[in-house]
């Protein structure tokens, strides 16, 4: 009898402690997915396409004149103008790619200059040549603006 009281009770325990494991495998996919929703606010939630504008630093000129139009099916037209250096514009055009968390966006076709931005809310911040955000000083000057179309009278 003891014998058989000793099973059940194993039984019982095995069994319990499977549920305990699979619900806590439910738990973590839940949170998986709720992290993945909310990483990817800026792709999803954002009206992220447009014409970004701003003037970046440059080591030998007053500035480079970036202009940046992302379009929603995913390709780009990307001009650049040094300011002080003659007249000459640079457009590059190509397609771009969401990074898995949804933040940032990178252009294709460009391979000497940075490449990746961050999206935020009428902006795009230029991050340095290994996609990470430049910080000091200047920071504030690699921010491209989005311009807003005013509605004509």
């Amino acid at each position: 009898m003891k014998k058989v009281i000793l099973a059940v009770a194993c039984i019982a325990f095995a069994m319990t402690s499977c549920k305990k494991e699979n619900k806590a495998d439910s738990d973590g996919a839940n949170t998986e997915k709720s992290s993945t929703s909310l990483a990817k606010s800026s792709e999803n939630v954002l009206d992220w396409d447009g014409t970004y504008k701003g003037v970046t630093p440059c080591a030998d000129c007053e500035g480079i004149e970036t202009t940046v139009t992302l379009n929603r099916d995913k390709t780009y037209v990307m001009t650049t103008k040094y300011q002080g250096k003659g007249n000459d514009i640079l457009q590059v055009t190509g397609s771009f790619n969401w990074s898995d968390d949804g933040s940032t966006v990178k252009l294709d076709n460009i391979k000497d200059g940075p490449s990746q931005f961050l999206v935020g809310a009428n902006q795009l911040i230029m991050l340095d040549m290994e996609g990470k955000k430049i910080t000091g000083t200047l920071a504030k000057k690699y921010v491209l603006n989005k311009e807003m179309n005013v509605p004509e009278n």
